[in-house]
């Protein structure tokens, strides 16, 4: 296992940046992910990581050796392509072992290594067939067989599922965060997908305009956006403008168009005053019948009358318009009719109110 680190890269395609001295710090034996919309940086990225693009400016290293001079084939890198990039003419176990036919394994190497490799994707009563006998899974599964039986220090995935339908995306989720921890390989995946980003990461890098708009584990940054670009790239979000009012002990007062509001705040964070933009995510928002004011048990309530609302089985979406906002409620497992027209009040704890910069 070795760390990788990305100082100062650079990348540009004549008077095209597509990455703008990025620095990064991925620690040994995770699974990090690049994460943003298309045309962020985040392939460009991965390719200078693998060696097939160089950059412009800045260094990677591999622990403490710098490759960013390498040629792709010395830096034991081991790459998973989104089109698989199997071999037609080549039965899967030739696929796998084709690496190590080119660094002269033994024979008997080859065959312990790939039956290894096979064994934990779980493809080795696969090894005589074709990959036009494979489904699309199947073809996945070989093609990070392939990148993992040589041993490589670093491992690189370019959005591996999207191929998929949306049954085999999920099965080979599992599938991958169970290999990387078994291999422990230190692993670079690149996806627009914030649900791949998620439910797999150690640790996510968000990319805009080939610049790092924040870094961070996945739950730190779905529940403490550092902007919006991050919040609404991540889920579903209620934004209103707010002005910051007293601090009372662990919360910080805001007046909204929605109403008064509480949030908590953060240790070590800057002390945030003016105008801010009030975050809330919809599952946050829990409704309540009836009108209430103020706050109980040291929830914030907010009064509103729905506007809509549409039922989905395991949940329930709802506008709900207090004074001039609209918020967006999730209700999850809905055991009770909500009606348009109906009088209701939201609450949210004051940990699940987020400032962010108004900008």
């Amino acid at each position: 296992m070795v760390p990788i680190r990305l100082e100062r890269l650079r990348r540009a395609f004549g008077a095209t940046v597509a990455v703008h001295g990025v620095d990064l710090s991925i620690p040994a034996g995770s699974l990090h992910f690049l994460l943003g919309p298309s045309g962020c940086g985040k392939t460009t990225i991965l390719r200078m990581i693998a060696g097939f693009l160089e950059p412009t400016a800045g260094r990677i290293l591999f622990g403490e050796r710098d490759v960013t001079a390498l040629a792709a084939e010395k830096r034991n890198a081991g790459m998973v392509f989104q089109s698989y990039a199997l071999w037609p003419h080549l039965t899967v176990f030739e696929n796998v072992a084709f690496g190590l036919r080119v660094r002269r394994e033994s024979g008997a190497e080859i065959r312990r290594r790939v039956g290894q490799a096979l064994e934990m994707v779980r493809m080795g009563e696969y090894a005589e067939r074709r990959p036009n006998q494979l489904s699309g899974g199947q073809q996945q599964r070989v093609a990070l067989a392939r990148a993992i039986v040589f041993q490589p220090e670093v491992l690189l995935l370019d959005e591996p599922l999207s191929n998929l339908d949306a049954k085999l995306r999920l099965e080979m989720r599992h599938e991958i965060r169970r290999i990387c921890s078994e291999v422990r390989m230190t692993t670079v995946y690149v996806t627009h997908d914030r649900d791949e980003a998620m439910s797999l990461a150690d640790g996510v890098v968000v990319l805009r305009d080939g610049r790092i708009e924040q870094t961070g584990a996945p739950r730190d940054l779905y529940e403490r956006p550092a902007n919006r670009f991050v919040a609404e790239f991540l889920g579903e979000v209620n934004f209103v403008d707010g002005e910051v009012g007293e601090r009372r002990g662990a919360t910080v007062s805001i007046r909204t168009q929605a109403g008064p509001l509480a949030s908590a705040v953060v240790d070590g964070a800057e002390a945030v005053t003016g105008a801010v933009l009030v975050c809330m995510r919809p599952e946050a928002l829990h409704l309540v019948a009836g009108s209430a004011d103020g706050t109980s048990a040291g929830l914030n309530r907010l009064r509103g009358l729905v506007a809509s609302t549409t039922y989905l089985g395991d949940t329930a979406q709802h506008l709900v318009e207090c004074q001039t906002v609209s918020l967006k409620v999730t209700e999850s497992n809905p055991r009770r009719s909500t009606r348009v027209g109906e009088v209701v009040t939201l609450a949210i704890d004051p940990e699940q109110v987020v400032l962010l910069p108004r900008s």
